[in-house]
């Protein structure tokens, strides 16, 4: 009860008294955002039922297969109700998302319209070709509220679609208890909610950084030995999340030249949003929102020259005595960032060339000098985090253990299934070999994106972000973007991918990048596990195996024919 009162105060905060009235006289012109916030708020309702008829329970069965699920009307009535409240939610985000590429705000969408005259209050929305006006445009405080509203249900019943919020108690209970939960799983007493925990986690070692333990350890302790309590708190953790990117979204949208209430609608009214962050209490919102506070710190600051003085003072920065302040600042943050998870490091040489300076192409030693210094920054952060919670940096260890999950949603891991289903004798497995194979790729892209993000590679015809025309975006948008595709390509090709991960690329994308098919993807990636936690993927390893592999076909495919694009000879440098 106390996260709800909590969410709405903020939200009110936030957002200011009430929802503004629409820009645009009429009421055909709010008729289709009234719809979607209703429509989105009935679903809302419909999967705070399904969490109470048959959500992941504290009490639920733990070996639930789907005709045991769908055997018993109370069970298969809440997955009944889940696909419905998912179905609401997904059509209601989706009909207010831009349909043009790269996210375009109202401005760039009238204008290409050749209506500028709706361009203060209203959007122009595209289908097949054909331009409609009158929609009211959505302001920052609309998505707030709308937000909040469909938030508001799901902090009222139980978790959904996941149990990792009983594994986060009980990894807290222990750490409250004087023990480290990286050299134990949770099995180890002194957790008295142990019997929750889904099988898989139990006697494995946290894979999480030092400081969710801290806080996990905190709700534990102040939960008074309540697991409804523990988990009301791990939920407030995951709302402070979601309201740092409520807070700095907007603010990162206007810096990228993008509409910030159509990039906040994205980043935190996606459904995923509600299932896995508020219903889930997945600590993914908090290193998402303290990544955004971040990288909006850094487009903010004053930008070192190459002299290593200030180039210029930046109103909304609010100081005016140094560029080392600036990475001090952003330095800390994604400190933060990494203490929760430490892949939040690969958007770290992105804040960098943010600092570096407003230059198309700054120099080499500009750029190196303010990463090393921001590296820095952010090692001492994490550092002190680690040693301050007496924990150290057995946090290392407790990595590894996150790969003991297999499943085909992981590109790696579903092509190294496809490798044994097709090549390979029984009792024989690829899977390690695919996923260091993923690995190797992985660091070969994002040392080749961010090459092409600071402009110091010769290109040949166009490019620059993966998956569209980069020409056209400003430095600060595209260099946000590539940050955003880089945590991407980091989902995509970790040995472990669970749905919720997809929202560390979709925020930042919903800021500088937008491709319609994102939205299908994380609508997608909604339906993928059940209400008790049922991930569907179990029960698709075969047909999710071949999937992968003929994406990771097709993707190779791509590469190739855009190397032999830009190797043609008639294409001009870029």
């Amino acid at each position: 009860m106390l996260s709800g009162y909590v969410v709405g105060w903020c939200t009110t905060w936030l957002s200011g008294p009430a929802c503004p009235a629409s820009p645009v006289s009429g009421r055909d012109s709010m008729m289709p955002v009234r719809i979607s916030r209703y429509t989105g708020m009935l679903g809302a309702v419909a999967l705070a039922v399904a969490g109470y008829l048959g959500g992941a329970l504290p009490h639920a069965d733990l070996r639930s297969t789907v005709p045991s699920i769908l055997g018993q009307p109370r069970t298969a009535g809440a997955v009944a109700l889940f696909v419905t409240g998912v179905a609401l939610l997904s059509w209601s985000w989706l009909r207010l998302a831009p349909v043009t590429r790269a996210g375009a705000g109202a401005r760039d969408l009238t204008a290409r319209a050749g209506a500028p005259d709706l361009a203060a209050g209203a959007v122009a929305e595209t289908r097949g070709g054909r331009v409609r006006s009158g929609v009211a445009a959505l302001s920052v405080r609309w998505v707030l509220v709308t937000a909040g509203l469909w938030a508001l249900p799901l902090l009222l019943a139980p978790p959904l679609a996941s149990r990792d919020a009983y594994a986060y108690a009980c990894q807290g209970a222990t750490y409250a208890a004087g023990r480290s939960p990286y050299a134990e799983g949770v099995a180890a007493l002194p957790c008295p909610w142990v019997d929750t925990v889904s099988f898989i986690w139990r006697d494995t070692p946290a894979p999480y950084g030092p400081g969710f333990v801290v806080l996990a350890g905190a709700a534990a302790a102040l939960a008074g030995g309540s697991l409804f309590a523990a988990i009301g708190w791990l939920r407030l953790v995951a709302l402070a999340g979601a309201l740092l990117i409520a807070w700095r979204v907007p603010a990162l949208a206007r810096a990228c030249g993008t509409d910030p209430g159509r990039a906040l609608w994205l980043g935190l009214a996606a459904p995923l949003v509600g299932i896995h962050l508020v219903s889930g209490a997945h600590n993914d919102g908090l290193m998402i929102g303290l990544v955004v506070a971040g990288l909006g710190a850094a487009v903010a600051r004053e930008p070192v020259t190459a002299a290593g003085t200030v180039a210029g003072r930046s109103g909304a920065a609010g100081f005016g005595t140094g560029w080392w302040r600036g990475v001090l600042v952003v330095g800390a943050l994604l400190g933060l960032a990494l203490a929760i998870k430490v892949t939040a490091v690969v958007v770290l040489p992105f804040a960098a060339l943010l600092l570096a300076g407003p230059l198309r192409r700054p120099t080499v030693t500009r750029v190196f000098a303010v990463a090393a210094a921001l590296a820095v920054v952010a090692a001492a952060v994490l550092g002190l985090v680690s040693l301050a919670t007496t924990l150290g940096f057995g946090w290392v260890d407790g990595l590894a253990s996150s790969g003991d999950s297999r499943q085909w949603t992981s590109l790696p891991t579903g092509v190294g299934f496809a490798i044994d289903y097709l090549f390979l004798p029984p009792g024989h497995t690829s899977v390690p070999v695919t996923r260091a194979v993923g690995i190797a790729v992985l660091a070969v892209v994002l040392v080749v994106l961010f090459l092409r993000t600071a402009n110091w590679l010769p290109r040949r015809g166009p490019g620059g972000l993966p998956h569209g025309e980069s020409e056209g975006l400003d430095r600060t948008r595209r260099i946000v973007a590539a940050a955003g595709w880089a945590l991407g390509c980091t989902v995509l090709l970790a040995p472990v991918f669970h749905p919720w991960y997809a929202l560390w690329p979709l925020t930042l994308l919903a800021v500088a990048d937008w491709r319609r098919w994102l939205g299908w993807v994380a609508t997608a990636l909604a339906f993928l596990v059940l209400p008790d936690g049922f991930n569907l993927a179990r029960v698709t390893k075969l047909p999710g195996a071949l999937l992968m592999l003929a994406l990771a076909l097709f993707l190779l495919w791509r590469m190739f024919r855009l190397w032999r694009t830009r190797q043609a000879p008639g294409s001009p440098p870029a």
